[in-house]
C-alpha cells in the first residue's frame, strides 16, 4: 500500500516513482509536505539559488484556425470577418522590436489556418532568418506542424519537420497537448488529433535535432490517473531520445498550468491556485529526467509565480512582450523584465536570463537593473 510518505522518501532516495505512486500524490492534499521534497530534488538539480527567465515575445501570427477547441477564446473560423494573418512586414517589426530591447527568443504560435499552404511556413522562416540571424525561433505548435502536414501535398512528417527545421525552426514549443489522452481530448478538441499525434511531433523534432518543451493543461475533468499517464508519456518520450543519443536533449521543459476558462465555451469551475502548486511540485517529483520546470505566471499571475520557486520551478519563463491567446481567455498578467527581476528577487532568488537552450546569459546582481524598461503591447 502506497503513502504519499512512502513515495517521497522513494523519490528523496533517487529513485522512480511509479504511475500508481503518481497518482497517490495527486490525490493528496498534502501539498507543503509534496512541496518541500520537490524543492530538495530540484536543488539537486540546480544547487545555485538562480531562477532563469528568457526575454522573448509571442507573434500570434494568424488567429484562423479550424479545430475550434472549446476551451479556446482566440480563434476565428475560417471565413470569419475577424480572422486574420499578420503581413510578414508585421512581423519583421515585432521582431526589430524585440531585439532592440535584448530579446532573443520569438514564440511564433497561431490557428491551425487550412488556408496558408506550407510554402508559407518555410518562406517566412527563412526571411526571419535572413534579417535576424541571432533570434532563435521557439515556435509553432504539433498542431500547427500537423497542420502543416496535411497541407503539404504528400510529405510525410519527418520530412515536413526537416524542411521547417532547415528554413529556420530552432526549437518547439510543446502547446496543446493539454491532456496527453484521448478521452478527455475527445471531449475539449477532438478536431486536434489524438495524444499520439502530439506526441509523434516531438519525437520526429528529437530525433531531427531539435529541442522542445512538454505542457500540461489541467482541469478539464481529467481524472488524476489521466494527469499522472500524462506525465509518464512525457518521461517515456524523453527515455526513448536519451536512449536513441539524438542530437537533440530532448524536453527541455515542462511547464503546467489550469485551464482558464473564462470566455470559452468550457463551463467547468476555475482550478484553485493549490492544485497549481501540487501540480508543479508533482510533476518535479515525477519527471526524474526533465531538468527545468517553468512557473506559469501568465496565468497564475506574479504572487503564484513566486510560490512556485519553492515547490520546484526552477525557471520563470518568459517575459512575454505580447500575448493574445491567453489574454483572450481574460487573464493577463503582463510582467515587464523590472518586475521579473523583482518577483525573483523577493522569492529569495538570483535572477539570470538565459537563452532557448536554458544557458545563462547574464546574472544580475543584488540591486542591478536592466538597461531597457519594456514597453507591454496587447
Amino acid at each position: 500500500m502506497h503513502t504519499v510518505d512512502s513515495v517521497l522518501e522513494k523519490a528523496l532516495r533517487g529513485e522512480r516513482i511509479s504511475l500508481e505512486e503518481c497518482v497517490v500524490l495527486l490525490e493528496s492534499d498534502e501539498i507543503e509536505k509534496m512541496g518541500q521534497v520537490a524543492n530538495q530534488i530540484m536543488l539537486r538539480k540546480h544547487p545555485e539559488p538562480i531562477t532563469t527567465f528568457v526575454v522573448g515575445r509571442n507573434v500570434n501570427y494568424t488567429n484562423v484556425c479550424d479545430v475550434y477547441c472549446r476551451f479556446c477564446a482566440f480563434y476565428r473560423a475560417p471565413g470569419s470577418k475577424e480572422g486574420y494573418v499578420l503581413p510578414n512586414e508585421t512581423i519583421m517589426q515585432k521582431i526589430q522590436e524585440t531585439v532592440d530591447v535584448g530579446g532573443t527568443e520569438i514564440l511564433m504560435q497561431g490557428g491551425t489556418n487550412p488556408d496558408l499552404p506550407f510554402s508559407y511556413y518555410t518562406d517566412v522562416l527563412r526571411e526571419i532568418k535572413q534579417r535576424f540571424p541571432q533570434i532563435t525561433m521557439h515556435s509553432f505548435s504539433p498542431a500547427e506542424i500537423m497542420k502543416m502536414k496535411e497541407v503539404s501535398n504528400g510529405l510525410s512528417l519527418d520530412e515536413v519537420i526537416r524542411q521547417i527545421h532547415e528554413a529556420g525552426l530552432d526549437s518547439l514549443p510543446g502547446g496543446g497537448a493539454e491532456i496527453l489522452d484521448d478521452r478527455t481530448r475527445r471531449k475539449v478538441s477532438k478536431l486536434k488529433g489524438s495524444w499520439t499525434d502530439w506526441m509523434d511531433v516531438m519525437k520526429s523534432a528529437h530525433k531531427h535535432g531539435m529541442n522542445t518543451t512538454a505542457t500540461m493543461v489541467y482541469g478539464f475533468g481529467e481524472t488524476m490517473e489521466e494527469r499522472a499517464l500524462h506525465l509518464l508519456r512525457v518521461r517515456d518520450a524523453q527515455d526513448e531520445c536519451i536512449a536513441n543519443n539524438y542530437d537533440s536533449k530532448g524536453f527541455l521543459a515542462f511547464i503546467s498550468w489550469p485551464l482558464q476558462p473564462d470566455n470559452t465555451n468550457m463551463r467547468v469551475e476555475k482550478s484553485k491556485p493549490e492544485e497549481y502548486l501540487k501540480m508543479v511540485a508533482v510533476s518535479r517529483i515525477f519527471l526524474d529526467n526533465i531538468d527545468n520546470l517553468q512557473s506559469s505566471w501568465v496565468t497564475m499571475g506574479p504572487e503564484y509565480g513566486k510560490l512556485s520557486l519553492q515547490y520546484g520551478c526552477n525557471d520563470f519563463g518568459s517575459t512575454m512582450m505580447e500575448e493574445n491567446v491567453v489574454s483572450a481567455a481574460g487573464t493577463t498578467h503582463k510582467v515587464n523584465i523590472e518586475l521579473t527581476l523583482r518577483l525573483i528577487r523577493e522569492a529569495g532568488k538570483i535572477p539570470a536570463q538565459r537563452n532557448t537552450k536554458y544557458e545563462i546569459m547574464k546574472v544580475y546582481e543584488e540591486n542591478e537593473e536592466a538597461q531597457v524598461d519594456f514597453v507591454m503591447q496587447n
